[in-house]
C-alpha cells in the first residue's frame, strides 16, 4: 500500500491528466444524431457547463462526446466518467454513477467497498475533492449530465 501522501500525488497527478487531455470531449458537439439524447448542466456556483451527447444501441451506450468549460475537476471528471461508462450496459452506467455519488457524499473517506473502487478506476481519484462541498458540484457536474441524458434515453425508448 502506497503512503497517504504518495496516493494524494497519485490522485492529483490523474486529475491533471484528465484535465489537460479530456477523454470524449469534443470542440463542439455537431448536430445530434437521430435518437441522440442531449444534457446541458450548469454549476451555478462558479458558472462551470457541460452539455453532453449520448448515443445507446441495443442498451449499451455507443457514443457519448461532451463539450464543456470550467475548472480541472468538473473537466477531468466528465473524462474519467467518459472512460468508465463508454460501451456500457445503461444498468452499469447508472450503477457507476451510484458509486460516484456515494463518493462524493464520503467527505474524504473514500468507499468502504472494494467492489465500488473497482467500478470507479481513476474516479476514486476524487476522494480527496469530497473533502470540500464546493467542488463536490464540479466533480458531479458531468455525471448529472449523463444521468439526465440515460433518463431521456429511457423515457423515449
Amino acid at each position: 500500500m502506497l503512503p497517504v501522501d504518495a496516493l494524494q500525488q497519485m490522485y492529483q497527478q490523474v486529475i491533471l491528466d484528465h484535465a489537460k487531455k479530456p477523454h470524449g470531449r469534443v470542440a463542439a458537439l455537431p448536430e445530434p444524431e437521430p435518437g441522440a439524447a442531449i444534457s446541458h448542466q450548469i454549476n451555478p456556483t462558479c458558472g462551470d457547463e457541460i452539455t453532453l451527447e449520448l448515443q445507446v444501441k441495443d442498451g449499451k451506450i455507443a457514443e457519448l462526446t461532451w463539450e464543456g468549460q470550467g475548472c480541472s475537476i468538473s473537466q477531468a471528471s466528465a473524462s474519467v466518467m467518459n472512460d468508465i461508462v463508454k460501451n456500457a450496459e445503461l444498468k452499469d452506467a447508472r450503477a457507476a454513477e451510484q458509486v460516484f455519488l456515494e463518493l462524493m457524499n464520503s467527505r474524504g473517506k473514500g468507499l468502504a467497498d472494494e467492489k465500488a473502487e473497482e467500478v470507479l478506476g481513476d474516479a476514486v481519484a476524487f476522494t480527496g475533492t469530497s473533502q470540500y462541498p464546493a467542488r463536490i458540484k464540479c466533480a458531479l457536474l458531468g455525471w448529472m449530465a449523463l444521468k439526465d441524458a440515460i433518463a431521456k434515453v429511457e423515457n423515449n425508448g
